[in-house]
């Protein structure tokens, strides 16, 4: 799943009231605009920093913004997330997701030992069988 999908299926849970604050957005926003390569111009994080416009409102902005720019702006945006605000980064309904076990609850390691598990053996009874078979089939054919 891309980053920007992931964004796009957080977009509520980051932006519903009380998840972030007014100086974790600014050290997200400063954090993007300082790494490198840069992910905010001067312009934009002054943008998304403006005090004048309501919280929320510059949160959305900032989201669409990134989801526009592509999947490294996204991935970067997470990455300063996790940094700021772990425990809301580990709280995350995308993490969630990747966190969640199959579905079918068939651990897929466990399986995949299970069935390598054969010996020699087995292979070699399993080939006499198909061999022996297709000798059959051949005799009767002809």
């Amino acid at each position: 799943q891309s980053y920007c999908h992931r964004l796009q299926h957080d977009m509520y849970f980051l932006t519903s009231t009380s998840r972030l604050n007014e100086q974790v957005v600014d050290k997200i926003v400063l954090q993007l605009n300082r790494v490198y390569p840069q992910i905010l111009t001067n312009e934009e994080a002054e943008k998304f920093r403006n005090p004048k416009a309501s919280l929320h409102t510059r949160l959305s902005d900032l989201l669409k913004h990134l989801q526009n720019k592509g999947d490294r702006h996204c991935q970067e945006f997470y990455r300063a997330l996790q940094i700021n605000a772990e425990q809301l980064f580990n709280d995350l309904p995308s993490r969630k997701i990747l966190k969640t076990p199959d579905p079918t609850g068939i651990d897929s390691d466990k399986e995949q030992y299970m069935l390598n598990d054969r010996g020699p053996v087995f292979f070699l009874a399993c080939f006499s069988v198909a061999a022996g078979l297709a000798l059959v089939w051949y005799c009767c054919n002809s």
